[in-house]
């Protein structure tokens, strides 16, 4: 926890400030005021002066011209005036009040350790600092679209002011995680702003992304895992040889929008060049279309790795795509061009469909390994790949690709099913499955179940590598944008079973803990509450039953951690 942190003292005059300012007024501002007044602290190292050691000669602007009037990703949703509509309305009003007490729950126990705290320990109540997050606070930031989506904007305030208090030059630690701090940092602080228009909020996010900006000063303006502070200060950084692909390929949103509201394009201009390196070797990898699992940008070659996934590593690079084409406002095609092909390397070798006795139409990502002989895929799945359904689904509707969507619904109710079929009604972390030799319906095969198939398992599971569940997002957020691009209600169904299902098998007395195995009905807690839960998942559950107007597809883009960010729209400033 960093010294800041430990200095109460400043957080507590912050609130105290923020709560004298609400005497004052007399009331809590609406949505879209701008609440003044806040306890400003700066960095106490302004990395924006310091020094460039590989500096750009002239930095790549922004896309210019009117965004373009892309095609809409959102249903066109009608109210249901009916008595049947109404009855439905007051379901989701109630379900939405039991995620929003699940939040609260969760969020006054971290409020209660501490603000300074990375994360809550959910069973012994205690705070955690997670090394190389700086010990910033990450639940407190990751929360504030959280706060401001539910509405809670007394709370969102009181955070806001404690946010705004952080230094991010202080900390115990001698290099942070780039990508986490980006994703969950610097895409917290953007996505609150652009809900509530605190300029505070913005503040903070430049100095942020003036400290990570400083990633890129490197020889080749590439960026590695670790952004370490001296070496930053020095000159001496070097891109790594050998770093998680998603880790310094997903940045493009968060760069992009910050380019955005500040008009400053050196943000846009780091992002862009790494872009340009996916883009040279798209087709020059082992498995063309798609990029490995890792990265050798110290050498500049993605040529030397044969893994490839769209699951951890990797996740997020592909997530991205879409995503930032919107964001920019179609203007650049280059991530349509990325996506597509990347698509049609993933639908030709990665996915496959799993082996059930009802034959299932159902379909999952795998991991593929590049032999001499060719690509061989097993068919191994994971909880952080169900975005994937949701992705496709964006690329389908941004691209007009109609077999994208059928695909994503595929994907999407895939891990639906692999919720369904455990004991706690919750998919594992890691699990294997019995495949069809296609994409086309197969024959089950009880004999070759008995062999290879996990005796206490479901049928068409042959094992779970990994039973935890860790309050992962991934597949309700692949159910959230199913339900909002296509109008279909099962989809909302679907997420309330899922929901009931993680608060039955997660709860604790004070907030939700990761949990060892969804095999086991009577689970055992793991005493571990990553930020993502307040952040994502909370935040999609919620989402999913609410008004479909309330972050609307057609107006924000969700980064990786569920942090709104605004598109800009043609003729609106």
């Amino acid at each position: 926890m960093t010294a800041l942190f430990r200095r109460k003292s400043r957080v507590v005059i912050a609130l105290l400030l923020a709560t004298l300012l609400y005497l004052l007024v007399g009331f809590v501002p609406e949505k879209g005021d701008v609440l003044w007044g806040f306890v400003f602290v700066h960095d106490s190292y302004d990395w924006s002066k310091s020094k460039i050691f590989h500096p750009v000669s002239e930095y790549t602007p922004l896309p210019t011209g009117q965004p373009r009037s892309l095609p809409p990703v959102q249903y066109a949703f009608e109210k249901d005036e009916s008595a049947e509509g109404i009855a439905r309305e007051e379901v989701l009003a109630s379900r939405r009040g039991e995620v929003k007490d699940a939040f609260v729950k969760s969020w006054n126990s971290y409020k209660n350790v501490g603000f300074g705290y990375d994360e809550l320990l959910p069973v012994t109540g205690k705070g955690r600092d997670v090394p190389g997050f700086g010990g910033w606070g990450a639940t407190l930031i990751d929360s504030l679209p959280t706060l401001w989506i539910m509405g809670l904007r007394e709370e969102f305030y009181n955070a806001a002011a404690a946010a705004v208090t952080i230094d991010y030059s202080e900390t115990s630690d001698t290099s942070c995680n780039y990508f986490e701090t980006t994703i969950r940092h610097l895409g917290g602080l953007l996505g609150a702003y652009d809900l509530s228009g605190e300029t505070a909020l913005l503040q903070k996010a430049i100095e942020l992304g003036d400290m990570l900006y400083m990633a890129y000063d490197t020889p080749n303006r590439m960026p590695g895992f670790w952004l370490d502070f001296q070496e930053a200060k020095t000159g001496v950084q070097m891109a790594g040889y050998h770093d998680p692909s998603a880790a310094v390929a997903s940045s493009s949103l968060e760069f992009s929008r910050l380019s955005q509201l500040t008009g400053d394009n050196k943000y846009y201009d780091a992002i862009n060049r790494v872009t340009q390196v996916l883009d040279e070797w798209q087709n020059k990898t082992m498995l063309p279309g798609m990029w490995p699992t890792y990265f050798d940008l110290a050498s500049m070659r993605l040529d030397g790795d044969r893994s490839f996934t769209v699951g951890a590593l990797a996740d997020s690079l592909y997530e991205y795509l879409p995503k930032t084409f919107a964001l920019l406002g179609g203007l650049e095609p280059v991530y349509e061009k990325l996506y597509r092909g990347a698509m049609e390397t993933v639908i030709e070798n990665m996915l496959f469909r799993p082996k059930l006795p009802d034959q299932k139409d159902i379909l999952f990502p795998g991991n593929v390994y590049v032999t001499d002989n060719g690509p061989r895929l097993t068919a191994e799945s994971q909880h952080l790949s169900c975005f994937v359904g949701g992705m496709f689904g964006l690329g389908a509707k941004l691209f007009q690709i109609p077999e994208h969507m059928d695909l994503a619904e595929k994907l999407t109710k895939a891990c639906v099913w692999a919720y369904e079929s455990m004991p706690t009604g919750i998919m594992p972390e890691i699990f294997s499955l019995i495949d069809c030799p296609d994409l086309e319906a197969c024959e089950w095969n009880e004999d070759e179940w008995q062999i290879v198939g996990g005796a206490d398992l479901p049928r068409g599971f042959k094992s779970t590598r990994d039973p935890r569940y860790l309050l992962r997002p991934e597949a309700i957020e692949s159910v959230f944008l199913m339900y909002r691009m296509t109008g279909k209600d099962e989809y909302q169904d679907m997420a309330w079973d899922m929901f009931q299902a993680i608060r039955k098998a997660t709860e604790t007395d004070i907030a939700f803990s990761s949990i060892q195995s969804v095999r086991m009905t009577d689970t055992v807690k793991m005493d571990a509450m990553e930020s993502f839960w307040l952040a994502e998942t909370l935040r999609y559950f919620y989402l999913i039953f609410s008004p479909p107007d309330l972050v609307n597809l057609d107006e924000f883009v969700l980064n990786t951690e569920a942090h709104p960010l605004r598109r800009p729209l043609p003729n609106v400033p």
